[in-house]
């Protein structure tokens, strides 16, 4: 066969270029049209291929040559990416299309148009291979480079509408009035998009009315009324109408925009060819539109300006409220300092006002104040002067007065600077003769004064005193009657007179005649007080004698009611008294605090047992004398009930001071007493209350007092506590722990806890101390000291002790191994009981613990309770081999005979004595214990030391022979489960 004419038959039918002319086409070509124009016709010119090309893959996508009427649009989009997707797979597409380019953005896909034309597959022919790679090549760099400038032009286009936010925001914070604004924002629109028709309205859904703020429009240049706002049913059915009533944007011809509303369309205004509004919406509401409108072709607005616009939109009347409520908040503002000028040039008034009021009013209280001074009466009418003075011009003053007869007219004060001091005379026809003939007051200048001459009320007197231009005086009237005359005159044009003036000092001539009065009737009165006088001292020293029997005896009365008949100190009424004149005293000066000290003696009941109530009634009269030494006046020692005292505190500027007070006392009264032959060691316990604004009755302030005190005895005596609000609060708890330990002892949640006691040579235990515990259900396991005083307080204690006892004996029973023992705290209270013993032997055998491995701790306190009485309960006990061990041994009251004379097995050494001893140990606490020690061994008692801490003490201890220890060394309490493991 000849190739030639095998090649013929391949080829199509149609001419077909030479391919190095379509390459030079397509090099050539300046953008994708005309690339793909070329690529079209150098297949084929016949239109049976097309090219899908985008720059932004599949967005944007183009179809050359364009598609018909006729042709699916979106056929040609899904044959390319069917051929794409093959391509990016590795296979082969199957309708015979080829992809040009693609770098995932820039994509060409060259399609065949019919089915014909894709089985015969022309494009894999290679007289096309070369063209097609060349058109591949060219068709990617014109596609990157129509995506570089799409993406500046977005770009720029971004970067515009930055700048016109910016600039909008900037003009919203300006201080441009809003005409100003509105043709900025114009102006803003403008640059970003054809804006040479605009405009903006407000809607108001309150009325139903829309507010047109800006109006600019090259056709229509009536427009709507800026100033008025436009019912809706106004624009009915018209474009602004929709874009409120729907609520969204709209954008066209008018016949475009009749497909989008939802009704009907009216015509508002001139026509124009292209429209576009959008709703301004805050919160899911309609505020208002922004509107542009095209006259011309060139002006049509695109999908991008009505995005664009919508964006706007949303800062525009972001602009527009902050404009407005500025201008709203500078109208307030302007509305309120108007408001306040008014208010301030009212308030200026009514202060000038009262400063003239005060100053009249301080005046006349001078004035009034002179009558009660007892000065001559040239100094009392000068003061008169002055104060006058500071009222009006009074620089040429004088008072002129009636004598007594009323036939003169007598001068006692007399200031001016043209005359001297003038002489009496007789009523004539001159001024003050005139003033006092009407009885009212006269104000002249010398054209009244002409006047008064020639109608003969007032005569020209040479002689009498120079004229003045100015003159002024008012009558004093007593009881509506004249006396005299008070007058100021001027001798200067520059200081007139006026009404103001004369009403002025008519009203202050009240007050002068009333002082004048008053003292006139003060003189007549130390005259008839001057006749009184002999007569009162005369019967003055007849009833003296009398007044003084009489106090006499009410001063004894008095002091046996106030006052307590042994000691010869205020009692409980006295010392109430002299507080609540503390208290009244504090309401009125708040800076003068004072304070109470509430004392008690201690171990008062101890000297009445033991030395009888004579020597009882010795020591409080000692006590007594001793608080009445550390007092100075106006300070108050009280003798309350019993050995109760009082100390009241008048001035105490500081809780200090009370502090020092409190201290002295106690050192007074730790001196040694001699009382009945016996030389006695005293104490007290003090709680101090400090007076101040809280307390509105005596009650409280000794109530609080009285917590103090129960504070200082609880906390061992022999101390001072200054009450303060959280004691206040621990006395509001109390009854709150109380129904609380009923309750848990109900509800058993008291427990044993055990330590142990061990040799100290070899840490051996030797037995364990039962203490209880309170396993509360919201606070933990809580210590003896938080619950045990109000338990004692109560009553409760002996009930938790038998409880705590029972269980110690039932946990004890497995603990304790053979010849170790348990030791159980007693307190005194169980010693009041005779058959303790049996009780305790009952519950040991109850919970099946052998008496003998039992000991019972007791402290030097119990042992002085009812000495005989313990050692009989001691001795049965011991019979019954329980036995006794003393504890906190050393820090009682007891002698050593005590400890010789109850029935002891073990002592031991109290916890201060040990903590000292160390490297630097105290040669005193080294000294008692060792002292202990030897008399221990001397009794034959065992000796166990508490509160080993470290191994310095325990080495310490056992240098000076002590055998048995006990502390957090070897071990903190815990329950028996923990000991047993």
């Amino acid at each position: 066969m000849n190739p030639k004419s095998a090649a013929s038959e391949e080829m199509p039918h149609h001419d077909v270029r030479p391919v190095d002319a379509l390459v030079m086409d397509l090099l050539d070509a300046r953008n994708v049209d005309a690339m793909a124009e070329a690529v079209i016709r150098g297949l084929d010119g016949t239109g049976d291929y097309r090219l899908v090309c985008s720059s932004d893959w599949p967005r944007e996508a183009t179809c050359h040559p364009a598609l018909s009427e006729r042709d699916d649009p979106d056929a040609p989009l899904e044959a390319a990416e069917s051929v794409l997707a093959a391509v990016r797979a590795g296979a082969s597409p199957a309708c015979g299309g080829r992809v040009l380019c693609d770098d995932g953005g820039a994509v060409a896909v060259l399609l065949p148009c019919t089915p014909s034309q894709a089985a015969r597959r022309p494009l894999a022919s290679p007289r096309c291979e070369p063209m097609l790679e060349a058109a591949g090549k060219r068709l990617a760099e014109l596609l990157t480079a129509r995506r570089l400038r799409s993406s500046v032009r977005q770009l720029a286009q971004s970067e515009r509408l930055q700048h016109a936010l910016f600039a909008i925001a900037d003009m919203a914070g300006s201080d441009h009035d809003m005409p100003t604004m509105l043709r900025g924002l114009h102006e803003i629109v403008g640059g970003l998009m054809y804006a040479e028709n605009f405009y903006i309205a407000m809607f108001d859904e309150d009325s139903d009315s829309l507010r047109f703020l800006y109006f600019v429009d090259t056709v229509d240049a009536d427009g709507p009324d800026l100033d008025t706002p436009m019912p809706m049913a106004e624009l009915m059915y018209g474009r602004t109408w929709y874009l409120i009533r729907d609520a969204k944007p709209l954008m066209g011809s008018t016949a475009q925009l009749r497909r989008q509303v939802s009704g009907p369309l009216h015509q508002h205004g001139a026509a124009d060819l292209d429209w576009l509004g959008v709703p301004m919406m805050r919160h899911g509401q309609v505020r208002g539109a922004v509107v542009v409108q095209s006259y011309v072709s060139e002006g049509c607005y695109s999908d991008a300006d009505r995005a664009l616009l919508g964006f706007v939109a949303d800062h525009i009347l972001t602009a527009l409220e902050r404009k407005r409520d500025q201008e709203e908040l500078e109208r307030r503002v302007a509305e309120r300092t108007r408001q306040l000028a008014e208010a301030n040039r009212g308030l200026q008034e009514q202060v000038r006002e009262r400063e003239r009021s005060e100053q009249v009013q301080t005046s006349l209280y001078r004035i009034a104040a002179l009558a009660n001074v007892d000065d001559e009466a040239e100094r009392f009418y000068r003061h008169i002067h002055l104060a006058v003075g500071e009222l009006i011009n009074a620089q040429n003053f004088f008072i002129a007065l009636l004598s007594e007869d009323g036939q003169c007219l007598e001068f006692p004060y007399f200031v001016d600077d043209k005359d001297s001091a003038r002489p009496p005379r007789p009523l004539g026809r001159g001024l003050s003769e005139y003033v006092i003939r009407t009885g009212k007051p006269v104000l002249l200048d010398s054209e009244r004064a002409r006047k008064l001459i020639d109608a003969g009320e007032i005569e020209a007197t040479p002689g009498v005193g120079t004229i003045s231009l100015y003159w002024l005086g008012v009558p004093l009237l007593d009881s509506e009657r004249v006396i005299g005359v008070i007058a100021v005159q001027s001798y200067s044009e520059d200081l007139a007179y006026d009404e103001r003036d004369a009403e002025l000092l008519q009203f202050v001539s009240y007050q002068i005649a009333n002082s004048l009065q008053r003292r006139n009737s003060a003189e007549a009165l130390r005259r008839l007080n001057a006749e009184l006088e002999q007569r009162v001292q005369d019967r003055t020293r007849e009833l003296r004698e009398q007044i003084a029997v009489r106090e006499q005896v009410e001063a004894q009365l008095k002091h046996q009611v106030m006052h307590d008949p042994l000691t010869g100190l205020p009692n409980r009424l006295y010392l109430r008294d002299r507080l609540e004149r503390a208290i009244a005293g504090l309401r009125r000066n708040p800076d003068r605090r004072y304070a109470l000290l509430y004392l008690d003696v201690d171990r008062f009941k101890l000297f009445n047992d033991s030395l009888g109530h004579l020597a009882g009634d010795e020591v409080l009269r000692e006590v007594s004398a001793r608080l009445g030494q550390c007092i100075r006046e106006p300070d108050v020692v009280a003798r309350l009930s019993g050995d109760e005292f009082a100390v009241l505190l008048e001035d105490v500027p500081v809780p200090k001071v009370a502090c020092k007070v409190a201290q002295r006392i106690q050192d007074a009264l730790s001196r040694p007493m001699h009382i009945a032959g016996r030389e006695l060691q005293t104490s007290a316990s003090i709680g101090i209350a400090i007076g101040d604004a809280r307390y509105a009755s005596t009650d409280e302030l000794l109530h609080d007092a009285d917590v103090a005190l129960y504070r200082a005895k609880s906390a061992g005596r022999q101390r001072f506590v200054l009450f303060d609000d959280s004691l206040q609060q621990q006395a509001l708890d109390v009854l709150g722990v109380e129904h609380e330990l009923r309750n848990a002892l109900a509800r058993h949640e008291f427990e044993p806890y055990f330590q142990p006691l061990v040799g100290l040579d070899d840490g051996a235990v030797i037995g364990y101390e039962a203490l209880v515990r309170w396993r509360h259900p919201t606070r933990g396991v809580l210590a003896p000291g938080e619950f045990l005083p109000v338990a004692e307080d109560s009553g409760l204690l002996e009930a938790i002790d038998w409880s705590m006892y029972r269980m110690a004996c039932r946990a004890g029973a497995a603990l304790v191994g053979e010849g170790q023992f348990m030791t159980l705290n007693i307190s005194p209270r169980h010693f009041q009981d005779p058959e303790f013993d049996v009780h305790l032997l009952a519950l040991a055998r109850e919970a099946g613990f052998e008496p003998a491995r039992l000991r019972i701790e007791v402290t030097e306190s119990t042992l002085l309770g009812d000495p005989d009485a313990v050692a009989a309960i001691l001795e049965r006990l011991r019979e019954a081999h329980v036995d006794a061990a003393l504890d906190d041994f050393g820090t009682g009251y007891s002698s050593l005979g005590y400890v010789q004379r109850f029935p002891l097995k073990m002592i031991k050494i109290d916890r201060s004595f040990v903590a000292p001893l160390g490297d630097g140990m105290s040669q005193r606490s080294s000294a008692i214990v060792a002292a202990i020690l030897a008399l221990a061994q001397s009794l034959g008692l065992d000796v166990v030391a508490e509160g080993i801490e470290t191994d310095v003490q325990r080495r310490a201890l056992q240098q000076m022979g002590c055998v048995h220890g006990q502390g957090f060394l070897f071990g903190r309490p815990e329950p028996a489960s923990h000991w047993r493991h």
